[in-house]
């Protein structure tokens, strides 16, 4: 099952400036574990040490922001996006 992840401008840098591109995967999580493969520095600016997305980063199903589903653990369908956001605050 292909999906697409979108990404925010700032993490553009660890995919060679792509801003999108697809990757077969049912869930999330599974999603995650193909982006630590074959993109790790991406997978580390999404992800802590343990697995978990970092707090400043939210990553939607379409327009459903996942911490508001099954976080990571939120499924997949064929033909879903799935974006992936850095929080940016300043003053």
């Amino acid at each position: 099952m292909t999906v697409t992840i979108q990404l925010s401008s700032l993490l553009r840098e660890y995919v060679g400036g792509m801003s999108d591109f697809r990757l077969a995967a049912p869930s999330v999580r599974a999603a995650m574990l193909e982006i630590e493969r074959t993109h790790p520095a991406l997978y580390r600016s999404v992800c802590d040490e343990t697995g978990a997305v970092r707090k400043h980063v939210n990553i939607f199903v379409n327009t459903h922001n996942t911490r508001d589903a099954k976080g990571i653990d939120t499924p997949l369908s064929p033909g879903d996006v799935v974006t992936i956001l850095q929080a940016v605050s300043g003053g």
